[in-house]
């Protein structure tokens, strides 16, 4: 019996990169002899188990063998004759095909150190020499096995923007979309690999790999339609639509926004890829179209709540948003509440975050301020100051009840923004 450290955290250990989950190969074991052992056995599709001491993931050495399109697709075989090798053979990239013997006991307590030993490594195809040369190649034609593998590859190379994709890899992913696999990927696996990669450093990488191999357009048409779209160049030097999606999602990474945020970016401009060419560069509009291509792609892939909610408003508002600064208190307060950030204020920072992000991923923007975000906010907080309670009470009072009372409070948040709008330096400079 041996024990390996495979995949992520070797790559990242030899890349000089922090490692963070560590996972666990063991040769040559029985589930019986792991639990002998005193490993907690957790897995449910192959035998996984937890180290009694760190509760790391150790798996058995297995093979792969697909047997049909889905999810689960694949016969799993373990046995004491499994090598590592023929585990390694399965996995998706050379860089991620590496291993280190582990010579640690459950005595000693070394799992518990970070600080891996990078002597003893196993690598028979070539994961070290791909490291050096900044290439991601697919480990053999079991590759086409998995359709899933494709959105791995696009977003690995959203994590390492300095890798290229090898040209064979490239060919075999095109071939792939071709024979109709990506049409069978499942949406949990979709969403899963999706959002991955929104969070990596550069997700316009990812997107430019989808779309060179095809998949894009299978996987998400609404997102795809949008390149070659032109529009006004006054408002985007850059034209394609396209292009500025892919800036703002690079902007979305640069200023650390998180998940529901990105894919808000993602879903803001769906509309303008069915604006009819005869209107072109306007989208008059698209804002609704927007909305309703985005609530599609929810239902499709199943987004949590908390992403397609803050991109639903995004979508309908981002336009709004951005003309703020030529909006008085009384419209202010109306986008504010279509925008529910009385009760969401979070949300609406998050909100006005993923507009920022749209209004410098522009070329030659991408420096500017964006002073709508902190007017909105400002304009918030003082609204949110008008003592609602008290509004109310006395309302009720004086015999006011129904939706009255939420018209006097409303009328004095107004009143509250316009004072503001009033003292804030900014506008009356």
């Amino acid at each position: 019996m041996k024990t390996y450290l495979v995949g992520g955290a070797v790559r990242d250990a030899l890349l000089g990169l922090p490692v963070q989950d560590r996972d666990w190969v063991v040769v040559g074991a029985t589930p019986e002899q792991m639990s002998a052992l005193g490993y907690l056995p957790v897995g449910r599709d192959f035998p996984v188990f937890l180290h009694p001491q760190t509760h790391e993931e150790h798996a058995l050495a297995r093979t792969e063998r697909k047997t049909a399109r889905g999810y689960k697709g694949f016969a799993i075989h373990t046995s004491p004759e499994v090598t590592l090798e023929d585990d390694l053979a399965r996995r998706d990239l050379t860089i991620n095909s590496i291993a280190i013997e582990d010579h640690s006991t459950l005595e000693n307590g070394k799992k518990d150190s970070k600080n891996l030993d990078l002597t003893g490594l196993v690598d028979p195809f070539g994961g070290q020499r791909d490291l050096q040369a900044r290439v991601l190649r697919h480990v053999t034609d079991a590759f086409r096995e998995d359709p899933v593998r494709i959105l791995r590859v696009a977003r690995f190379a959203a994590r390492f923007a300095d890798f290229s994709i090898a040209p064979e890899t490239r060919q075999l992913m095109r071939e792939m979309v071709e024979h109709g696999e990506a049409d069978h990927l499942v949406a949990e696996r979709i969403w899963q690999e999706l959002a991955r990669g929104l969070m990596e450093a550069t997700p316009s990488r990812m997107f430019d790999v989808l779309r060179d191999c095809g998949a894009l357009a299978v996987l998400l048409p609404e997102v795809d339609r949008l390149w070659g779209v032109p529009q006004r160049a006054d408002y985007h030097p850059e034209v394609d639509a396209g292009v500025h999606l892919m800036m703002v999602m690079d902007r979305s990474a640069q200023l650390a926004a998180p998940l529901p945020v990105r894919f808000a970016c993602l879903m803001h401009d769906l509309g303008k890829g069915t604006t009819p060419p005869g209107e072109w560069p306007r989208h008059i509009g698209h804002e609704g179209r927007s909305a309703r291509l985005l609530k599609a792609v929810c239902e499709r892939l199943r987004v949590p709540v908390e992403c397609r909610e803050i991109a639903d408003v995004v979508a309908r508002e981002h336009g709004n948003i951005h003309r703020s600064s030529e909006l008085g208190a009384a419209a202010i307060v109306r986008l504010l509440e279509r925008c529910d950030a009385f009760r969401k204020p979070q949300r609406f920072a998050d909100i006005l975050l993923a507009c920022e992000c749209d209004a410098r991923g522009r070329l030659g923007f991408e420096a500017s301020p964006y002073p709508q975000r902190q007017r909105l906010a400002g304009a918030l907080a003082a609204a949110q100051a008008v003592e609602t309670a008290d509004i109310a009470a006395q309302a009720m009072a004086a015999g006011v009840t129904g939706p009255k009372v939420g018209e006097k409070i409303h009328a004095a948040r107004v009143a509250a923004v316009a004072d503001w709008v009033k003292g804030d330096p900014d506008e009356t400079a």
